[in-house]
């Protein structure tokens, strides 16, 4: 970069910095995850003011610094200023923000980054803000699928397809009301259960990830072969049909027609708070860390459904 530079950024992360001044973490198109000092942008009259307000996009020109680039000039291009109208949409949108901000690279191009974060704000941002269930279980909807395509431009979104123990496509069964399938974090996919033995918590056909690896155990000056098992494979959690079907519709651009199924508001919600919590533990699995946002989804839930299923 030269001493200024351009760049299309949405401000992710803000923080009180000297005595009127912000410090933006901000996703740009051009050069990936920055920050920069927003001068004076807690002065009652700075024109930085609204400019460093969370969700918004600017045009910026940026200085560059020894320690920190400054925000020479900022021209608003978008705001999502509808999302602190409601609980829901603020919280899944900051549950987003807190994904981007733990995959965005720096000094790195993050268009499609950028494009995906900008498509699933504007989607929340257009959502009814009626607190009735239907409305609500759109923005857990909403949420689901963004996390679903993140996870997907990270190149780590689990296998909903294939089970992923024969890698034969796995169909939901709507005609046994107990049908199940299982979920495991760490074979990082659905598991189909006939394939499962859970008496005994292992696979009735003998697969790589559960067979017996060879090692070399020295004695005196002799080597023999020892074998050591392998970890179980643990299920972590178990699905309905509505629920695979949800999981496996997320790639799709668009979200699955509500009217798919003949179930209640009520169930319907649930089949999403499942399908939510279900990506949240396998995410928060590959980052190594909580997603702090996500009690704030767990607020907003609670006060649609009064037995959450977990």
């Amino acid at each position: 970069m030269s001493k200024t530079y351009s760049a299309t950024g949405i401000n992710l992360k803000a923080q009180p910095f000297g005595e009127s001044d912000r410090l933006l973490t901000i996703l740009t198109r051009e050069f990936g995850l920055i920050k920069a000092i927003a001068p004076g942008a807690r002065k009652a009259k700075s024109s930085l003011g609204g400019r460093s307000e969370l969700f918004v996009v600017n045009q910026l020109l940026i200085a560059k610094g020894r320690s920190l680039d400054k925000i020479t000039q900022a021209e608003t291009v978008t705001t999502y200023g509808g999302l602190s109208k409601n609980l829901g949409k603020l919280a899944a949108s900051q549950y987003l923000a807190e994904l981007v901000l733990s995959q965005a690279l720096g000094d790195h191009q993050q268009e499609d980054l950028f494009i995906l974060l900008n498509e699933h704000l504007n989607r929340l941002q257009t959502l009814s803000n009626s607190h009735l269930v239907a409305n609500s279980t759109q923005i857990i909807a909403c949420l689901t699928q963004g996390i679903f395509h993140l996870l997907a431009l990270a190149g780590t979104a689990p296998q909903v397809q294939l089970c992923c123990l024969t890698q034969r496509r796995l169909q939901p069964n709507f005609t046994d009301e107990h049908w199940r399938v299982g979920f495991s974090i760490e074979t990082g996919g659905i598991i189909n259960l006939s394939e499962w033995t859970p008496s005994a918590l292992k696979p009735k056909k003998p697969i790589p990830v559960a067979s017996k690896t060879p090692i070399l155990k020295e004695s005196g000056n002799l080597y023999t072969i020892e074998s050591v098992p392998q970890p179980q494979l643990k299920i972590n959690t178990k699905l309905t049909a509505g629920q695979l079907a949800i999981l496996q519709h997320l790639a799709q651009p668009e979200l699955l027609d509500p009217e798919v199924s003949s179930r209640s508001e009520l169930i319907l919600a649930w089949d999403w708070m499942t399908v939510e919590r279900t990506l949240r533990q396998y995410t928060e699995y590959h980052l190594g860390c909580c997603i702090r946002s996500a009690s704030l989804i767990d607020t907003f839930t609670h006060q649609f459904i009064i037995d959450p299923p977990f």
